[in-house]
């Protein structure tokens, strides 16, 4: 059974895949979820746009290796041009160049293509409400990558963080959503907003996803 969105209509979601093979059955499989409707199913990015340009659309779950224009620069151009439509990326390749390219180009959410129907689901909502989801294999090589180089991990963390603001940010780090952030902390969702945006403005992150790779680098992921 389907969960309810925040909104009453349902998400608008375009699936971008090069493969006919593979955009067709997925597009058919999430238009069977109640909340999802598949506006449109793309080739490659410049299909992307002219969906996006159509829209509205509140989602791409958008495939990285594709021809004219590939899911890297897509996701970019969408971040610039179309900022209130999140993209979650659905790749086979979890390699460190391409998580940390889609996640700099402004991807909410990044999974492989093991992931099951109501994983990508899940991303799909997630990524609509603003959240980051990250498949656990995209989170342990960000880990890894944090770790193995971290001249190159980004800006200390601001030393005027509250003790709860810190905490938030360790709990966004290990990709949990804000109203269970809310369960663990013990208050409302609208406290748990309030903290992230005062997190966001004084750290400077730009978005959940850039939140959770400020968290690992500092090491409260």
């Amino acid at each position: 059974m389907s969960e309810p969105t925040e909104n009453s209509r349902p998400l608008r979601v375009v699936v971008a895949d090069d493969q006919a093979a593979v955009r067709e059955p997925l597009a058919a499989v999430l238009d069977l979820s109640e909340d999802i409707d598949v506006v449109a199913a793309a080739a490659d990015g410049n299909g992307v746009l002219d969906a996006v340009a159509a829209g509205p659309v509140d989602v791409v779950l958008m495939d990285l290796r594709m021809p004219v224009l590939d899911g890297i620069e897509t996701t970019r151009r969408l971040s610039e041009e179309h900022p209130e439509v999140a993209v979650v990326v659905l790749t086979t390749f979890a390699d460190d160049d391409s998580i940390l390219a889609a996640l700099g180009a402004g991807a909410r959410g990044y999974l492989t293509k093991n992931a099951g129907r109501q994983d990508i689901v899940r991303a799909i909502r997630a990524a609509a409400a603003g959240q980051s989801v990250l498949d656990r294999e995209v989170q342990d090589r960000l880990l890894a990558t944090v770790r193995a180089r971290p001249a190159a991990s980004g800006p200390r963390l601001p030393a005027d963080l509250t003790p709860r603001e810190r905490e938030v940010l360790t709990l966004i780090g290990q990709g949990l959503p804000n109203r269970s952030i809310a369960e663990k902390l013990f208050v409302s969702e609208a406290t748990v907003k309030t903290h992230i945006n005062n997190l966001f403005a004084k750290a400077g992150i730009r978005d959940r996803a850039d939140a959770v790779r400020r968290a690992i680098a500092a090491g409260l992921a």
